[in-house]
């Protein structure tokens, strides 16, 4: 099954790239009150979405109403401006992805957010597994 995007811009051509990619379900909307309301009418495994739409905050309220659901969906911010202070982190953002940016470097950098964020929501009992299958496999490269 294919995971669930929600892609939140004002830019149409940024909505119409994602949803081209046929590696997600991807689910559009062009401003935070439209975000918003499918947040809590679906489920996604992810949220991205654009810091200045309608407002230049509207993507810290898109953010703010994405942690609040109940399936806690991986978050990640997109922007053209980033913020230098890295006060994006403080947003609730997981990650800042910066425009312009290639669909291929996209999708690794969304793949590897949703991998991590899965990982933290299974908690540290599989992250120590993961840790000692590592320390296993490179003892045994050595050896």
């Amino acid at each position: 099954m294919k995971r669930r995007i929600l892609l939140v811009d004002d830019d149409a051509a940024v909505l119409l790239t994602l949803k081209a990619v046929n590696q997600f379900e991807v689910d559009t909307a062009a401003s935070a009150v439209e975000a918003e309301r499918k947040l809590r009418s679906g489920v996604y495994q992810m949220v991205i979405t654009d810091a200045r739409m309608e407002s230049d905050d509207a993507g810290f309220h898109v953010l703010r109403a994405a942690r609040e659901q109940p399936y806690n969906p991986a978050t990640a911010l997109l922007t053209a401006y980033p913020p230098m202070d890295g006060d994006w982190r403080h947003s609730g953002a997981q990650s800042l992805l910066v425009k312009p940016i290639g669909t291929q470097d996209l999708m690794r950098q969304i793949e590897a957010l949703l991998v991590t964020h899965e990982d933290q929501k299974r908690g540290p009992r599989l992250d120590m597994s993961r840790r000692d299958t590592r320390n296993r496999a490179s003892k045994s490269k050595v050896s």
